[in-house]
């Protein structure tokens, strides 16, 4: 069967939102730019080259070569670093949460996405520089999201307390969590190289933004990956005045509320806060609120005057952190960025922000949805072609797969809609006859028709469920071989983290990975491994 790639439509895992922004409906026209085709590009360095603030540039450089100063660094990731300086060198990024240990799948096609979007566009536009940025989400508190991953079926958890920001967060006691982890791996030689990334990363390291920087390096240093570290001083300089509109203004609230009321037929992903900005230091990270007069940060005895907190910014703007309103204005105020990668759920919150980048007069970038992967084993795609399975049909929801499957394989036919059309026409003979007597046998004839065809329907239930039974063993393979590959019934690329398929790949899988994906073809990915 085919091994290429399934429609995000065809498979089922993506919002009407999404899927009417990849199909460029016209009501969604005004909550993006241009729309990430190879071509739009040349529209969209224009616009950037034309509005971003090139003084930028130093504080970045500076930033990056101080993050990287005690990392081993490839030649093309300290080249991108130093084509940053030049004013026609553009960046794509992606940004991901401080996973442990990378946390699920899609971290490896976020990135990889990123780079090789960067590698079309070189082509295309030879006279531009493209640089690929890993934005790490150091600044995010929510340590419940990401302290943990999934291998074979087992959640490794890393338990331990964690209030603030957490790239601050050491890294004690993630040798005990080696330990257990390490048992599972085994000793293959693949399974020693996990283990010595793990170790280098997480022991050797001693704050998670720290670790997740040399992982990340580690994976990708060798395709020029430039990851950042946005908790920062130096770069939160040019981010100032932007946070003084939000704490006198509340601009991206105000823009944001009435962007989510043409968004109303849709889920919404997030909503506004009147202030979108967090205070942080090491272990806090708790929202400002303002009341009567007061600048207060949530939770704490922690308060300003307006004078004393704008006294607070110029000095001290790293105590400032945006949320997920206020995060990507800051990222596209200190990068010369063109597009931001994200999967369904980031591209739709960012689908809220248009008229607050216009309102504050900031380029807003294009916005691709990342490739999606199915890993598959050519035993898997053996078995399902021995099933007769496409891949469509192992995307399709388990309960009205097997139904489908029971239909398929039956050796007769299990709907009843033959004895339905039957019984209808008999009932209209009834009908007629009704029309010439009294009405209340209309209502005895209605009343039958509902019993008589209820009963057919319950019939037809009974006659699956019975073919089920019968059917079993071939059934439960399906189910089997879709378990594998759907993980706890959902996408394997949400659920399983890359040290499963690691251990049968090696250093192979990333190269597979690249050769594979195309970021603007905005397919779901079948790769056989």
């Amino acid at each position: 069967m085919p091994t290429d790639c399934i429609s995000y439509k065809n498979s089922g895992y993506f919002s009407t939102l999404i899927q009417d922004y990849l199909d460029q409906k016209p009501h969604l026209q005004s909550l993006y730019n241009n729309f990430p085709t190879l071509e739009n590009f040349e529209k969209q360095i224009q616009e950037k080259q034309s509005n971003f603030d090139n003084n930028n540039r130093i504080p970045l450089v500076e930033t990056l070569r101080k993050q990287y100063q005690n990392i081993e660094i490839s030649d093309s990731t300290k080249h991108n670093i130093e084509l940053l300086t030049l004013q026609n060198t553009f960046t794509i990024t992606t940004g991901h949460q401080l996973n442990l240990f990378s946390g699920p799948l899609y971290f490896l096609y976020k990135i990889i996405s990123t780079i090789n979007l960067t590698k079309e566009l070189k082509s295309k536009y030879p006279s531009s520089n493209f640089v690929p940025i890993y934005w790490m989400a150091t600044e995010d508190h929510d340590f419940e999201e990401i302290n943990y991953f999934n291998f074979k079926g087992k959640k490794f958890r890393w338990n331990r307390e964690s209030t603030g920001p957490v790239g601050r967060l050491s890294t004690e006691g993630l040798t005990e969590f080696l330990e257990i982890y390490s048992l599972e791996l085994g000793s293959s030689t693949n399974a020693n190289t996990l283990k010595t990334l793990f170790e280098e990363a997480y022991v050797k390291h001693d704050n998670l933004a720290d670790a997740t920087r040399f992982l990340a390096n580690s994976l990708f240093a060798s395709h020029g990956l430039v990851i950042i570290d946005a908790d920062d001083a130096n770069l939160k300089q040019a981010f100032i005045p932007y946070i003084k509109e939000e704490l006198e203004k509340q601009t991206s609230f105000h823009t944001v509320q009435k962007t989510i009321e043409e968004l109303k037929q849709y889920t919404v992903q997030v909503n506004p806060r009147e202030i979108n900005l967090f205070y942080i230091e090491d272990n806090l990270r708790e929202r400002i609120i303002f009341e009567n007069d007061k600048y207060l940060v949530n939770n704490t005895k922690i308060s300003f005057s307006k004078e004393e907190i704008l006294h607070l910014l110029n000095s001290n703007p790293e105590k400032f952190s945006p949320n997920v309103i206020m995060r990507p204005l800051y990222q596209e105020i200190i990068l010369p960025n063109l597009c931001y990668i994200g999967g369904g759920g980031e591209i739709a919150y960012w689908l809220e922000l248009k008229s607050f980048f216009d309102a504050v007069k900031i380029t807003f970038p294009m916005l691709l949805v990342r490739n999606s992967v199915l890993l598959a084993t050519e035993k898997q795609a053996k078995k399902a072609d021995s099933l007769n399975l496409s891949w469509k049909d192992l995307f399709t929801k388990q309960e009205n797969l097997v139904n489908e499957i029971t239909h398929k394989i039956s050796a007769f036919p299990i709907d009843l809609t033959a004895q339905k059309e039957t019984l209808k026409t008999q009932f209209e003979y009834l009908y007629n006859l009704a029309n010439q007597t009294d009405k209340s046998f209309s209502g005895a004839v209605k009343a039958q028709e509902v019993k008589q065809m209820k009963g057919l329907e319950n019939l037809e239930k009974r006659l699956l469920k019975a073919q089920k039974r019968k059917l079993n063993d071939q059934l439960q393979r399906v189910i089997d071989l879709q378990c594998e590959l759907f993980p706890n019934n959902g996408l394997q690329e949400r659920q399983s983290n890359f040290s499963e398929f690691y251990l049968e790949k090696g250093e192979q899988l990333i190269p597979l990975l690249m050769q594979k994906l195309k970021p603007l073809e905005m397919n779901f990915n079948i790769v056989i491994i």
